[in-house]
């Protein structure tokens, strides 16, 4: 059973929500409408899955209640410049959970995504769940996404306003990607994001010691921007496999995925059994 219901965000921008199956409540931001044509042939030359966000919505929905909202895809239709901050962030993630409604809920995000996944478990006590890909929770390449965004901006800034000709799912910072035009407004907002985080001590954080974690990565995921960019790395998998040992006794689980990338550690054949497999472990200890 599905419906499409709608979650109303700090900055009173309206998002549809489509909220699928029987279970548990699992949020999960991603866009669910189908790509095809050339639009998911160009995705699949990149490295990407036109497919994840069904995917994920039709291989959770059979054990779960998922709740499904394009949040990233908003953000960049629905540029919040000036106030798109952890805190705001968080706050959008709970409008969305509450209109579905669910007042426990399970969180999966990825990229910068896992990062709001890590703001909101800091600020609410309403998960069950906190699943981060494709950002770890310990030495977050926070300065370098800084560095990254700030020349992001900087760029379009200079640069006339233009609409993609392919919405690519390409993450905040990779700014590399030649076909991919964004405007002062969107990149400002990840700006505030990314200043808003530069005195984030991810170290010292402190979740609630029975909240079930995973992080997970690609290890050779690792972002090399050129000197447009300032010559900046942007490190995913190395810091998660540094600190796996501090992360598991801290309470995480952690997986390392062998060969994948940034995108390939996303794909949905890749992300689906990972979720059902760890998700039915956790529910069975709880």
């Amino acid at each position: 059973m599905s419906e499409m219901v709608e979650a109303l965000l700090h900055d009173g921008t309206a998002i549809p929500v489509l909220v699928s199956g029987d279970g548990r409540a699992l949020l999960i931001p991603a866009n669910v409408k189908p790509r095809s044509g050339p639009e998911a042939q160009t995705m699949r030359e990149w490295g990407a899955d036109p497919d994840l966000g069904p995917n994920l919505v039709s291989g959770l929905a059979q054990s779960y209640r998922v709740i499904a909202a394009d949040y990233e895809g908003h953000r960049m239709a629905h540029p919040a410049p000036d106030t798109l901050t952890p805190e705001n962030v968080t706050a959008d993630l709970l409008a969305i959970a509450d209109a579905a409604p669910a007042e426990t809920f399970g969180y999966y995000g990825y990229s910068w995504l896992g990062l709001c996944g890590l703001q909101l478990a800091i600020r609410t006590n309403r998960l069950w769940a906190l699943i981060m890909g494709g950002f770890p929770p310990r030495d977050g390449p926070y300065r370098s996404m800084l560095a990254v965004t700030r020349a992001a901006h900087s760029a379009a800034a200079r640069a006339p306003e233009q609409s993609p000709e392919v919405n690519l799912p390409v993450e905040p910072g990779d700014w590399d990607a030649a076909t991919i035009q964004t405007n002062e407004t969107q990149t400002r907002q990840f700006l505030t994001l990314y200043e808003a985080l530069q005195d984030f001590d991810d170290s010292t954080i402190g979740l609630a010691p029975d909240l079930p974690r995973l992080a997970f990565a690609g290890a050779a995921d690792h972002i090399a921007y050129g000197p447009r960019w300032g010559d900046v790395t942007v490190r995913i998998g190395e810091p998660l496999a540094a600190h796996e040992r501090e992360l598991i006794e801290a309470g995480w689980d952690v997986q390392v995925l062998p060969a994948l990338d940034h995108l390939g550690a996303m794909h949905s054949d890749v992300v689906v059994p990972l979720l059902r497999a760890w998700l039915g472990k956790v529910g069975r200890q709880q």
